[in-house]
């Protein structure tokens, strides 16, 4: 074997290994949030992984400009999608105030609510 398939290896056995971590993560912890973590931290971590390694391993450049892609559309979308999932959770009572160290959407909330009303 050489070193860039051994390197490749690595990488994907990562990827492929932070991607289980965040499965589990998903189908174990208690709450939204943490679930919501664990969806976006070690599966974007290792989606980088596994094409990192994907590439190293086809060694084209066509399809390294292609993997590319699929991780900057990944890092692109998994913010927002799971601010998102966040926001409609507080917004349905599915994420406990108590657990927050601070709260700053209520305040917008009740602002954006001040707001309608005076238009009203």
């Amino acid at each position: 074997m050489t070193g860039l398939e051994i390197l490749s290896a690595v990488l994907l056995i990562g990827g492929s290994a932070l991607t289980f971590i965040a499965a589990v993560g998903i189908a174990r912890f208690p709450d939204l949030l943490s679930r919501m973590h664990a969806a976006t931290k070690p599966q974007v971590l290792g989606l980088m992984l596994m094409m990192g390694g994907l590439a190293i391993s086809l060694g084209s450049s066509q399809v390294t400009w292609k993997l590319t892609l699929v991780v900057a559309f990944q890092l692109i979308t998994a913010p927002v999608s799971a601010h998102m999932v966040g926001r409609a959770g507080y917004r349905t009572h599915k994420v406990d105030p108590e657990h927050l160290a601070t709260d700053e959407l209520t305040e917008d909330l009740e602002r954006a609510r001040a707001e309608a009303e005076r238009e009203n």
